[in-house]
This record gives C-alpha cells, structure tokens and sequence, in this order.
C-alpha cells in the first residue's frame, strides 16, 4: 500500500495537469502549502524522534542533508521546490532527471523504518503532487518527444518506492536508519524552507500564499 501511496502521487499530480490544466499560480498556492506541511511535520515529529535515539551525530548528517540537497538543486534547477529552468531546447535534460530521482529515491528509503511512518510518508505525498504537477506542465510545454516526457514521469514515479524497498531489505540501510532518516530531514528543512521563505517577484506580501501555508501548519499540527 505504501508503494501504491508513493505512485499515485505523482500520477495524480500529471492526471492534474492533463485534466484540469491548473494555472501557475494554483500550482505556487499548493506548493506552499505542502512546503508548510512537510516543514511542520519535519519539526514536529521527524526531528525530535531521531534526537531520542542518543546518537550524538544527528545534528551532523541533518546538516549532511542540507549540503546534499544543496548539490542536487544546483543540478536540478530547483525543480524540487518548484522552479524548472532550462535554457537548451530540444536537449533532453538528464542532470534535472538524475537528480529528481535521487531525490526522491533518498525520500522513500527511512519510511518503512519510521515509527512517525504514516506522517512521513503523507509529508512525501503532499511534497510530490505538486511537484508533480510543474514537471508534468513543463513537460507538456516543451519540445521534448511525449514518449521520452512520459517515460520521465513514470520512472520518477517509481523511485521513492524503490528507495523504500531498499531501506527495508538492504542491512546497511536497516542499521544506520536514525543517520538516514537524520540525512532526509536536513533535505526537508532545505526545501520547505526555500519554498516558504523565498520572496516573490514583486517582493510583495502574497495573502492566499500565506493563508495555503497556515493550513499547511494546521493540518500538520492536529496529524
């Protein structure tokens, strides 16, 4: 079941963007509301669970994910907290396809793991149908062939539950499972916050931004 979750996430993110063609700033409001709740449950739950495990690293490997995530972005544009740029048309951008997968591979590896199992992985999904909806329009406005766009989507579809099934079977994994998870909140914090906390263009206070993120911290707080 958690597998099918992870899937249809990004499914029902691209059948949004076929279906409803939802405009950019829909997809800006829904995307600052699930940077608001996977901020919250982040501090909520996933940061004081791995700080019960008396492993004085922790603060280490959540900076470590931090920097990870960090190098990702600089290879993906940022497309993880919403913003896609490429510049060559017509080129296939492997660096953002790399890059989303790892990604979302290292979302799904500490889930099984997590006694906070049912907020993580609904933090995972609110983060991905977003996300999934500004691929999916970026893939629907560019010149890239539809099967090679199509294929795209479904194998990002398919790595946070591979992660998963690797945090699960794989004894490395199952045995440094508080620095993995330690590892995923650093990525957490890096792109909640940079989708929070980043100004708009005209630097002006957005009030339907900070009302989706305040239901954001609401919903989180009574999960």
């Amino acid at each position: 079941m958690t597998y099918l979750i992870l899937i249809l996430s990004v499914l029902i993110g691209i059948a949004i963007v076929y279906g409803l063609k939802p405009s950019n700033k829909i997809a800006q409001l829904l995307l600052g509301f699930s940077g608001a709740y996977l901020l919250s449950i982040t501090i909520l739950h996933l940061i004081p669970e791995v700080y019960t495990a008396n492993n004085d690293s922790v603060g280490l490997f959540i900076l470590l994910g931090l920097l990870m995530q960090l190098i990702l972005d600089f290879f993906s544009k940022g497309a993880e907290h919403g913003h896609i740029h490429i510049e060559t048309e017509n080129v296939f951008p492997w660096a953002l396809f790399l890059s989303l997968c790892a990604h979302a591979f290292m979302e799904g590896l500490p889930l099984t793991n997590h006694s906070h199992h049912e907020h993580l992985l609904w933090a995972i999904v609110i983060h991905k149908v977003p996300v999934a909806i500004i691929l999916g329009t970026f893939f629907v406005n560019s010149k890239f062939p539809k099967k090679m766009s199509i294929l795209f989507l479904v194998l990002f579809s398919l790595m946070s539950p591979l992660g998963t099934f690797a945090g699960e079977k794989i004894p490395f994994l199952i045995n440094y499972k508080t620095e993995i998870s330690a590892i995923i909140i650093g990525i957490f914090l890096h792109i909640s916050t940079v989708i929070l906390f980043e100004s708009s263009k005209e630097h002006k206070f957005n009030l339907l931004k900070f009302l989706a993120i305040l239901v954001g911290m609401f919903i989180a707080y009574l999960a």
